[in-house]
């Protein structure tokens, strides 16, 4: 006989997201043997009523807290062995679950990332045929990005070991999150939203654990900020942005990581400074932002290196083929 599948609990956020959930919440309450949770971070919509309704569970905030911190707050009020975490804008295939769960079964792998699909509403009639994700790369100058972003749908058909999943739709063992938190913080507060999965995904490379890419496992996102609309995001997301890429390197990185790479992050750290000169100087606010949160930083650094394995070396630039 096979093992009974681990207990999965589907972690949604709603910030008055309730529009999105009546699309995407009927689909993850449909996912057998799972169990549904909304984090309400004091929403003044109908998202309560819409859990209500489907049989969804509720975590309600009292007071509206960072991405960071809701999710933290999910994950420590919920059970399951594996978490699901999921965007309200993400819609769930009905054969999701049957076929990213049973990867968690190979060996050291700790999380899995689908193929995402874009969509520019929550309706069938806005599916498109191109790729929102196949899963997320970091390069060897530290710059992540998404695999995939806008090419043909029917691309990175194969299963592969990737990087790690794209926060909007990624399944973790619980064990895994467990064992990434600082400080008892499974998600970085002090990143807030931007890049506090690509830091996830990278802590977890840091203790081990694989991540593998199921193209058989398909949800369909409506992603608020992408490459293809970077353009409209305000700039004090875009600043954020910035700054978490630098807290990210000076928490993370090591110097036998660094050694290895480090033409490619100076060169690519000058071309950077350049373009905030000459097309962005509002992001020169970000270097002091991040100085000012760097003792934060090397507080949660020391603990993260502290429980790095020796020889363990995250595979940056490892990503699905096409």
């Amino acid at each position: 006989m096979s093992e009974p599948a681990m207990p999965t609990t589907i972690l949604i956020l709603s910030v008055d997201e309730a529009h999105l959930l009546e699309d995407s919440l009927p689909a993850a309450v449909a996912q057998p043997g799972a169990s549904v949770v909304v984090i309400d971070n004091a929403c003044t919509d109908r998202t309560r009523s819409l859990c209500e309704a489907t049989g969804a569970h509720v975590i309600s905030l009292r007071e509206r807290v960072s991405y960071a911190a809701a999710i933290n707050a999910g994950i420590l009020g919920t059970e399951g062995d594996a978490v699901l975490l999921l965007n309200a804008d993400c819609v769930l295939d009905d054969g999701f679950l049957d076929a990213a769960r049973p990867r968690l079964d190979q060996h050291a792998v700790g999380s899995v990332a689908p193929r995402l699909i874009r969509a520019t509403g929550m309706g069938a009639a806005d599916r498109l045929d191109r790729l929102d994700a196949a899963g997320m790369v970091v390069d060897r100058r530290r710059k992540n990005a998404l695999v995939g972003h806008d090419e043909p749908a029917t691309g990175y058909a194969h299963v592969a070991e990737v990087f790690g999943g794209d926060g909007a739709c990624v399944l973790y063992r619980r064990e895994v999150l467990e064992a990434c938190a600082v400080g008892g913080e499974v998600f970085d507060e002090l990143l807030e939203l931007w890049a506090s999965d690509v830091d996830l995904a990278w802590r977890a490379r840091l203790l081990g654990w694989r991540c593998m890419y199921e193209p058989r496992a398909v949800a369909w996102h409506m992603r608020f900020y992408s490459p293809t609309t970077r353009a409209g995001l305000p700039e004090a997301h875009r600043r954020l942005q910035f700054r978490n890429r630098l807290l990210m390197m000076a928490k993370n990185d090591a110097w036998a990581d660094v050694r290895r790479d480090l033409h490619r992050i100076a060169l690519y750290e000058l071309l950077a400074l350049g373009h905030v000169l000459l097309r962005e100087r509002h992001l020169l606010r970000a270097y002091g932002a991040a100085l000012r949160a760097l003792p934060a930083t090397r507080r949660r650094r020391a603990v993260v290196q502290s429980q790095r394995p020796r020889g363990v070396r995250p595979p940056f630039g490892l990503r699905a083929p096409r």
